[in-house]
């Protein structure tokens, strides 16, 4: 008898699974696997590569050609889970802005998929295993990891006391390089300085074109960013921002005594930012977006001269 209902249960299990009955607890469970999966932003890993470049470039030089590949796996994997983290924040700060904007009232947090005390509570959890990443690290990387942390927490509050939130973000999305030094050689050298820079000016290009995409909506509800700031100069200041940041990658490449190909990354990387100052020439929101989207490439285009000059 036993037997038979223990078979019954099997079969009963087995077919749920395959789809043969409804399964409203697994629809459930995968619904909020995928919510959860929205707000960490891994269906647009645009983010992920605009802060996974600036750190391959630094472990790369760091590691003259040749890092660890235990730093390599720990910091990709803390890219990962910091970005995710960092949007998860980002729309905690903004469940009061986010339903007002037409890009942004579906997300979770603004659309009440998913409640401010989730968010938090998920925002910790991230932190906390990119924590234990670090620790496998030495003690500097870890002491830098707490800045790390902090700007991440604080940048999507910025936009509500400056209009520079961007400087903010480019400070967390660099924050990384000076921690992949130290990871690789237990010191943070002037170089790095360099890099950490050139990712700042380069979050604070990018960041604007995609902030000129909201611009509109920004204004109407408060929202403070280097677009509205900028006003109609904000072409001319982007792209004095982009020459900025091929200056200072250039000095970073002397500073580091990089090889020859070096330079035909960077200037890959410059061709990309003239197409871009084509793109955001309009201001068409769409235009601007796929201008912001195209920096992944400008990272790559730097990531591949690092790799041919170390």
């Amino acid at each position: 008898m036993w037997l038979e209902r223990l078979q019954r249960r099997a079969e009963a299990w087995r077919a749920q699974w395959s789809g043969a009955v409804p399964a409203p607890d697994r629809s459930r469970l995968l619904e909020r696997v995928h919510t959860y999966a929205v707000l960490m932003r891994l269906d647009r890993p645009i983010g992920i590569l605009l802060l996974l470049w600036p750190t391959l470039w630094a472990l790369w030089i760091a590691g003259g050609g040749r890092p660890h590949m235990k730093n390599v796996v720990i910091f990709v994997l803390g890219v990962i889970l910091m970005r995710s983290a960092g949007c998860v924040i980002n729309d905690y700060a903004d469940r009061g802005f986010d339903p007002h904007v037409s890009r942004t009232r579906d997300r979770p947090v603004a659309s009440g998929k998913v409640r401010p005390r989730e968010a938090l509570s998920l925002f910790a959890v991230l932190c906390s295993i990119a924590f234990g990443l670090v620790l496998l690290t030495n003690a500097l990387t870890v002491a830098l990891s707490f800045v790390g942390a902090a700007l991440a927490a604080v940048y999507p509050f910025m936009k509500r006391y400056t209009y520079m939130p961007q400087v903010v973000l480019g400070m967390a999305f660099g924050w990384a390089v000076p921690m992949a030094f130290a990871a690789e050689t237990g010191t943070v050298p002037a170089v790095a300085w360099l890099l950490f820079l050139a990712t700042v000016l380069w979050a604070v290009a990018y960041d604007t074109m995609y902030a000129m995409v909201d611009r509109a909506d920004d204004i109407k509800i408060g929202v403070k960013s280097t677009a509205i700031l900028f006003g109609d100069l904000d072409r001319i200041i982007i792209g004095a921002i982009q020459l900025g940041v091929l200056v200072v990658l250039s000095m970073a490449g002397d500073h580091a005594h990089l090889a020859p190909g070096y330079w035909l990354g960077l200037a890959i990387a410059a061709a990309l930012a003239v197409y871009q100052q084509a793109l955001i020439r309009g201001r068409e929101p769409e235009k601007c977006f796929k201008a912001f989207l195209n920096n992944s490439w400008f990272g790559l285009a730097v990531f591949f001269g690092v790799l041919l000059g170390t």
